[in-house]
C-alpha cells in the first residue's frame, strides 16, 4: 500500500521543481515549508510528500525502494546527518585540518488524530551529549488552515536557512541551536502565511525575568516569487533586542533566489543603543536532476557608528545528491573583516557528507 501511495505521489510531482530542506527548494517550486516539514515553519522532519520527492525527483538516480518514515498508520520517524571534513586557513596561525560530525539528528512524530492533534520531536543525538531541539503539541483546525502549538520550537523569523553560520542566521540569533519555550499560532492560506509565537526569550534556558519574546513572520507566495517579513521583540531585563527583516525569493529558469535584510537594536550598552544589519543574496543553480551549484554574497554591519568595522562573507558550494538520501557537498568560503582580528579573514574549504530520511 505504501508503494502504491509513493508512485501516485511521484506522478503528481513530476511537474515541480526539486523540493528538499531549504528554502531555495522551496522558491524552485512555489510550494510553502509546510508542503515538505512536518512543522509548519519549516526545518527538521520531512511529510510523505518531502520525504518521497527527495528519493524520487531530487536524487541523480531513481531509488531501489521508496520509504516516506512511517513505522505504523499514526508513529513516524525521519533523520538527518552530516560529517565534514574542514580545511581553515586562517592569518598568522597553522592551518586546522579535521573530520567532525556536524550533527546528528533524529525525527518522531505522533498523529494522535490525523490532520487534527499531532506530538513532534527533533532530538539531537551527535556531536556531544543528546540535546533536545524541539518538542511540540501541534493542533489544526479549519481543514489545515489554522494551528496552534505549544512546547519547545524554532522561533519563525526570515529564510530557514541551513547554515547556522550565517550572518542572517548568527547575529539575529534565531536558528537552530537556540528554540524557544512558548506558543505559536499560524494561518495558512493558499498563497499567504503567518506565524506569531510568544516565548520565553531564553533560547531554550530557563526563565529568568518576567519578560517574554514576541516573534511575527508574514509570507505571501507565488508560484515563481514570494515576499515577507519579519518582526521580534525580546523583553529581558539586561536590555530589550528589537529585530525586523525583510526576505524575498524568486525563480528565473533553473536559477533560484534569496533575498534577505534584517535590522538588530540592542539596549542596554552604555553609550547608548546598538544597531546591527545583516544581509544575505544567493543563487542557486539546478543546472542538472541531482546537481545544484550555491553561490553567496553576505554582509555584516556590527555596530551603525563605527566606520570601516563590517564584514563580508562570500560562498561556493557544489551539492550533489547521487542517490536516495545521500547527499555531497563540497563548498568554499572566504571572509573579510577588519584586519585588527585574524579570525575575521579566514578561508575555509569543506567537504560534506549528508544522509537524511
Amino acid at each position: 500500500m505504501i508503494h502504491l501511495r509513493a508512485l501516485l505521489l511521484v506522478c503528481l510531482l513530476m511537474p515541480l521543481a526539486n523540493v528538499h530542506a531549504e528554502p531555495y527548494l522551496a522558491v524552485q517550486s512555489g510550494l510553502k515549508c509546510m508542503s515538505c516539514h512536518v512543522n509548519p515553519t519549516g526545518g527538521g522532519m520531512r511529510t510523505d510528500y518531502g520525504a518521497i520527492y527527495g528519493q524520487t525527483l531530487l536524487s541523480a538516480r531513481q531509488p531501489i525502494k521508496i520509504w516516506n518514515g512511517d513505522i505504523s498508520e499514526q508513529f513516524s520517524i525521519g533523520g538527518d546527518a552530516r560529517a565534514n571534513y574542514d580545511n581553515v586557513n586562517i592569518p598568522n596561525q597553522d592551518n586546522r585540518s579535521e573530520f567532525n560530525v556536524e550533527e546528528a539528528l533524529i525525527y518522531a512524530e505522533f498523529e494522535l488524530i490525523k490532520d487534527r492533534i499531532t506530538f513532534y520531536l527533533d532530538q539531537q543525538v551527535a556531536p556531544g551529549s543528546a540535546s533536545n531541539r524541539e518538542f511540540y503539541g501541534l493542533f489544526w483546525f479549519q481543514d489545515k488552515k489554522i494551528y496552534l502549538k505549544a512546547g519547545r520550537m524554532f522561533l519563525p523569523f526570515g529564510f530557514r536557512i541551513e547554515d547556522d553560520t550565517a550572518f542572517t542566521r548568527s547575529v539575529p540569533g534565531i536558528n537552530y541551536n537556540t528554540p524557544d519555550t512558548g506558543v505559536e499560532a499560524g494561518l495558512e492560506l493558499e498563497k499567504v502565511s503567518l506565524n506569531f509565537a510568544i516565548t520565553n526569550g531564553t533560547a531554550g534556558g530557563g526563565e529568568t525575568d518576567q519578560g517574554k519574546q514576541v516573534s511575527l513572520r508574514g509570507s505571501y507566495i507565488q508560484n515563481q516569487w514570494r515576499i515577507g517579513g519579519s518582526y521580534n521583540f525580546n523583553d529581558v531585563d539586561g536590555g530589550d533586542r528589537t529585530m525586523g527583516g525583510v526576505f524575498a525569493g524568486l525563480r528565473t529558469g533553473k536559477v533560484s533566489w534569496l533575498g534577505e535584510v534584517a535590522y538588530i537594536r540592542d539596549e542596554g550598552f552604555g553609550t547608548g543603543p546598538r544597531e546591527q544589519l545583516v544581509s544575505l543574496a544567493e543563487a542557486n543553480i539546478n543546472f542538472k536532476k541531482g546537481h545544484n551549484l550555491k553561490l553567496t554574497y553576505e554582509f555584516f554591519e556590527p555596530d551603525n557608528e563605527v566606520d570601516e568595522d563590517d564584514r563580508t562573507r562570500v560562498s561556493a558550494v557544489y551539492e550533489y545528491f547521487p542517490i536516495q538520501f545521500t547527499q555531497l557537498s563540497v563548498g568554499f568560503r572566504h571572509s573579510d573583516g577588519i584586519p585588527q582580528s585574524d579570525f575575521q579573514n579566514t578561508e575555509e574549504a569543506f567537504v560534506q557528507l549528508h544522509i537524511y530520511f
